[in-house]
């Protein structure tokens, strides 16, 4: 593959503890992805913001102002991670919808298309900027428009199940999937919205699990146990 977009979750971040950062578990995921950068491999990256924030959990907050709380942690996120990366040699930027300050700058398809051309692996935190939109979305709108090969989607589940492995052993794993049946079957890959942007606009995801070793370098060679979500 040549360009990716690599979504991780913020609790992936935090390790077994939870919450906030757990650092050796970046520096793992850095070591990877500057594996494919050195082969050439250009790579942008979404994280979420649930190993400090989850918004819809919250009854007491408005809900725009829930999701702008999160928004703001995919930024601490993205600042954080990319430093770590940076520690591990590579060079970074960060791309947001709004402008936060100096330290990031405002998305620009035709500057972002630049600096993945130049080997830079570009972050892009803080959503789509607007509330009610989760960073499923904001992972597939932005794959759309560096024109990725593929999305890589790393979770907690080393792939996609036709009910919820925690909750019932006999869950089968799919080898292969279309994103319309993820849609029919509700299968929770990614939120509707998203899903129905994948379909749309024909971009497929390979769902893998995290923790298992080398899973980012083998997903982005073709070689993953997980799922192929196929448009």
């Amino acid at each position: 593959m040549k360009r990716v977009l690599l979504k991780l979750s913020g609790e992936a971040l935090a390790g077994d503890k939870k919450t906030g950062f757990d650092e050796a578990t970046v520096v793992r995921v850095a070591q990877q992805v500057k594996v494919l950068v050195d082969e050439g491999v250009q790579v942008g990256v979404v994280i979420g913001g649930g190993n400090f924030w989850r918004g819809r959990n919250s009854e007491s907050i408005d809900r725009t102002k829930a999701d702008q709380i999160g928004m703001l942690a995919t930024v601490m996120n993205c600042l954080y991670t990319s430093e770590i990366f940076r520690s591990q040699g590579m060079r970074t930027e960060l791309m947001t919808p709004v402008m936060y300050g100096a330290y990031t700058k405002l998305f620009s398809k035709d500057e972002a298309d630049l600096c993945l051309s130049n080997g830079e692996v570009v972050f892009f935190p803080g959503g789509t900027g607007h509330p009610y939109f989760s960073t499923d979305t904001a992972t597939v709108l932005r794959a759309i428009e560096i024109e990725a090969e593929t999305i890589l989607l790393a979770k907690a589940v080393d792939g996609v199940y036709d009910s919820d492995p925690k909750d019932n052993p006999e869950a089968k794993k799919y080898s292969e999937v279309s994103i319309q049946e993820v849609i029919d079957k509700k299968l929770a890959v990614v939120d509707l919205t998203a899903s129905i942007m994948c379909m749309e606009n024909k971009m497929p995801m390979l769902v893998f699990g995290l923790n298992e070793k080398d899973s980012i370098i083998k997903a982005a060679r073709g070689q993953t146990s997980g799922t192929v979500v196929k448009v």
